[in-house]
């Protein structure tokens, strides 16, 4: 194969094989380049989502902080030992927020907020399995803040970012201790089944933002075509500028030499060699004219003998 092509090549014209070079390492180039830019623009687009999303974690947990420290406070005065009211839940106001923010902000609006608890008060805080896994690694490693990735759901493909939650304050253990500790009103609304044996500083969920990877995709594949729309349209002013270059510089001077020495070697000695440049080019030139001189002068010399 690689003998055939270089049969062929052998006999193409100048400007052809410099095109055929030039498109090689055009191709090459920007199969490589390609490549690596996309990964690239994929970690720049997961960069960029993960930004909204650490912003997205801190407003949450302002929320869940300020609901634990003043509203909590504030509502357990007013409601008897045996009263419940949801608002006094961080993880219910951080959920009604995150509600809000998302139906009023577009740039949130394909974000999924939930709090995947192990053993949650309401069911719908569930934890599925791909979210207990996760909740197992924060348990296992200590040391381990957040984890990011690719998870499929319901046959769609999510990019997520999950942080460990857990119980850090005593007061928190009311609700979630023993049902005879909790209030009345709670296990009316919750039942006994779900909720309770919570521990202090356990882990017992995680904090989980996702949102969809075609948007993800999105932002890089725009950026990807964009990027090597530009890089094509350069390589292929470059290939037409090499190839007016090489046409106006090389293969034009080449031929009027050809054509000179043609009509030199048909006895046409009147012809002369014209040198446009110092290159390689004017050397060659230089040379035929040379060449030339002393073909006139053997011919020359070899008449006068004959006489």
């Amino acid at each position: 194969m690689l003998r055939k092509f270089s049969f062929y090549f052998n006999n193409f014209r100048l400007a052809k094989k410099l095109t055929v070079l030039l498109l090689i390492i055009f191709i090459g180039g920007i199969t490589l380049s390609g490549l690596a830019l996309a990964n690239i623009l994929n970690y720049k687009a997961q960069d960029e989502i993960s930004s909204n999303a650490w912003l997205l974690f801190r407003t949450i947990n302002s929320v869940r902080s300020y609901t634990n420290d003043e509203v909590n406070p504030e509502l357990e005065q007013r409601l008897g030992k045996d009263e419940f009211a949801a608002q006094t839940i961080p993880s219910y106001s951080s959920r009604r927020v995150f509600e809000k923010l998302r139906n009023d902000n577009d740039a949130y609006k394909d974000f999924f907020y939930k709090d995947a608890m192990l053993n949650p008060t309401n069911i719908r805080d569930k934890a599925d399995s791909f979210e207990t896994d996760i909740v197992q690694k924060f348990r296992q490693n200590k040391n381990l803040k957040v984890l990011s990735g690719f998870r499929s759901f319901d046959k769609e493909k999510f990019y997520y970012i999950a942080r460990p939650l857990a119980i850090t304050e005593s007061s928190c253990l009311r609700c979630h201790s023993t049902p005879e500790a909790a209030p009345k009103n709670m296990i009316k609304i919750y039942g006994t089944e779900h909720g309770f044996g919570w521990k202090l500083n356990l882990i017992n969920g995680v904090q989980m933002v996702s949102i969809p990877a075609s948007q993800v995709l999105q932002k890089a594949h725009q950026s990807f075509v964009l990027v090597m729309g530009i890089v094509t349209m350069i390589f292929a002013f470059a290939i037409y500028m090499a190839n007016f270059w090489l046409k106006q510089y090389v293969v034009r001077p080449i031929k009027r030499v050809v054509r000179v020495a043609e009509a030199v070697s048909t006895g046409d000695m009147d012809v002369e060699f014209e040198k446009v440049a110092n290159d390689e080019v004017g050397s060659l030139v230089e040379a035929f004219t040379r060449m030339k001189i002393s073909l006139v002068i053997a011919i020359k010399s070899l008449q006068n003998q004959k006489q």
